[in-house]
């Protein structure tokens, strides 16, 4: 059912000085900055050979990033992305087996353009994971 690995997000309290780590000192490629107001965020993707990482800034005190950071203040893994060729096929299939899809269960617009889901993390060994169409 899962493909590639999209990405790992990591939360981060200061964007711009997370971004600084992987751009000046690991002299990795970084995107521009993009505020997603529909999931409270700003990302950073680094594009690395095999996969990306995805810094995740809280965009108000509502974002889910921010209630992450109140927890792990140095913030940290937030969550991991697979890849699905159908994601509502892949979704129904996960749910008969007793997976739980958060939120209303509908697909919504990800940080790539592409509908993406998120898993409960009780039912991926403590793990949020997305689910992102391919």
């Amino acid at each position: 059912m899962i493909g590639r690995l999209n990405h790992v997000a990591i939360a981060v309290s200061d964007i711009d000085a997370a971004t600084a780590v992987y751009r000046d000192t690991l002299g990795a490629e970084v995107s521009a900055k993009v505020a997603q107001t529909e999931h409270g965020v700003t990302t950073v993707f680094i594009n690395l050979p095999n996969t990306k990482i995805e810094l995740l800034e809280p965009l108000g005190a509502g974002s889910p990033i921010a209630r992450f950071l109140e927890k792990n203040p140095s913030g940290g893994i937030h969550h991991v992305c697979y890849e699905v060729e159908d994601i509502l096929a892949a979704r129904d299939q996960l749910v008969a087996r007793g997976a739980r899809v958060l939120g209303d269960g509908e697909p919504k617009i990800g940080a790539h353009g592409k509908p993406v889901l998120f898993l409960h993390p009780k039912d991926f060994l403590g793990t949020l994971t997305e689910l992102e169409q391919a």
